[in-house]
């Protein structure tokens, strides 16, 4: 089974389980080799998640993994938050996150540029909007390849021997 094939699998068995636990699934990743697989899943909730809530999400996510045929030998499985760069997989996040700066990367469809990093404007109709460099880029959602958002982190150090 192909990498994506099995992502598409798991997602499609944590996603319902995910929700009854009050999470919101992100993504389902498969990383690594077929010897050693990665998987890695990121969740969410209102308010964001804390170590505590992935230390028991890590427990019914193992729980609803096991069993499953695709996933036969050993892996090791991630659960995550999806920090600050956020993957954006649902048509819906592009009007969820709006006003947020994104990153998004497009297939090659015969135009030179493939990859915008600007204000994500929504969505309009079945294309999403991204502000760059003073212009409105239209970009259909079923061109795009990958989006996440391009968080800024920012530390004020106080108390560190200063």
């Amino acid at each position: 089974m192909a990498t994506t094939d099995i992502a598409r699998l798991l997602t499609d068995v944590l996603d319902p389980v995910a929700e009854s636990h009050g999470f919101e699934l992100v993504a389902v990743e498969q990383s690594g080799g077929r010897k050693a697989p990665i998987i890695r899943v990121l969740l969410d909730r209102e308010g964001g998640v804390d170590l505590d809530a992935i230390c028991s999400a890590n427990a019914w996510v193992d729980q609803a993994l096991e069993g499953i045929s695709a996933l036969q030998g050993p892996y090791t499985l991630e659960v995550s938050s999806p920090g600050v760069d956020r993957p954006l997989r649902k048509f819906s996040d592009f009007d969820r996150f709006a006003g947020e700066t994104v990153v998004v990367t497009t297939r090659a469809q015969g135009e030179s540029r493939t990859k915008w990093t600007g204000t994500l404007g929504g969505i309009d109709g079945d294309t999403v909007i991204v502000e760059a460099n003073g212009e409105k880029f239209r970009i259909a959602y079923d061109d795009i390849v990958k989006a996440r958002l391009k968080g800024v982190v920012s530390f004020k150090r106080e108390g560190c021997g200063d």
